[in-house]
């Protein structure tokens, strides 16, 4: 039995379809359990053929059940912008499940994490994601960290001001590469190792696609690809922090996401240095923008 949180989300949702996709190549045999606040909206698809539990996989009774009869499990913790603790708020998650590890003895946990491990200091979301990998391996259990660097669908959010005032905004330092991925390739990494039962230990799986390219080489291809001139205005980490604190995030969250921009433009732990992985992310950023970010953008 695999057990899927966020199957309504950016990543579950593509690890459910891709493994709805691999149970009907089997006949069906694969069983899926998921865990969701909003069951409506699931597709009729997934009610046909999966078993749902209703709640967040950060209350300990909703994981629980959820993870009865379980032995593998795909793990994301959901960002939370309103709260109080960015810290507290990925533990939380982490000790609910870490007990569920050893009251139910999940054999498998695939966990979505971030590079920078050994390299990230007082990175904000980031720092709070790798403690939670710790905690997760500290438990014994066999255990992958899926490990992108900047996420390709974080352009989505600015579609319009990409459309209306062709400009996007990154806070980035301008000569850095800025290492890339696609939801889709850590899906698809996901997949392949909940259906994967020979795989022990536990390790990082890096996804960084094939590009090594700085903000204003983003730009130029956005640019080509929509055939309009688009630039980036590149921002400072607190900038970035009012800008998230207008759009209602909490001063916690808010200060963690400048304290992240900072660490990454000091430490560089999603630049140059770290090198490319196209066997678990081969999605090009040009192939990306055609495919998403241009439907998007022009509709």
């Amino acid at each position: 039995m695999i057990v899927v949180t966020t199957p309504t989300g950016q990543i579950g949702g593509q690890v459910l379809d891709h493994l709805l996709d691999a149970g009907d190549a089997l006949d069906g045999t694969t069983d899926i359990r998921v865990i969701a606040r909003e069951p409506e909206r699931l597709s009729a698809r997934v009610h046909e053929r999966v078993e749902v539990v209703r709640g967040s996989h950060g209350d300990p009774d909703v994981l629980e059940e959820a993870c009865e009869g379980a032995d593998r499990l795909f793990w994301l913790v959901p960002p939370a912008p309103q709260a109080d603790s960015v810290e507290g708020h990925f533990r939380a998650f982490t000790e609910s499940l870490c007990e569920t590890i050893a009251r139910h003895g999940l054999e498998r946990v695939v966990g979505v994490s971030t590079l920078g491990r050994t390299v990230a200091k007082n990175a904000g979301q980031v720092s709070a994601s790798l403690a939670m990998d710790e905690a997760i391996m500290a438990t014994g259990v066999h255990y992958r960290a899926l490990c992108p660097p900047f996420l390709m669908e974080n352009l989505l959010g600015q579609a319009a001001s990409i459309r209306d005032a062709g400009v996007f905004f990154l806070s980035m330092t301008e000569d850095r590469v800025l290492r890339t991925c696609a939801t889709r390739d850590i899906a698809a990494t996901a997949a392949r190792l909940l259906l994967d039962g020979s795989w022990t230990g536990q390790h990082d799986v890096p996804l960084v696609g094939p590009d090594d390219l700085a903000p204003g080489g983003m730009a130029d291809v956005v640019s080509e690809v929509l055939n309009r001139p688009v630039r980036v205005q590149l921002i400072s980490s607190s900038d970035y922090r009012a800008a998230a604190l207008r759009r209602g995030a909490s001063e916690a969250w808010a200060q963690a996401l400048a304290d992240m921009t900072d660490a990454l433009n000091e430490q560089g732990f999603y630049g140059a240095d770290a090198p490319s992985t196209p066997e678990s992310a081969p999605t090009h950023f040009r192939e990306w923008c055609e495919e998403v970010l241009k439907p998007a953008v022009l509709g």
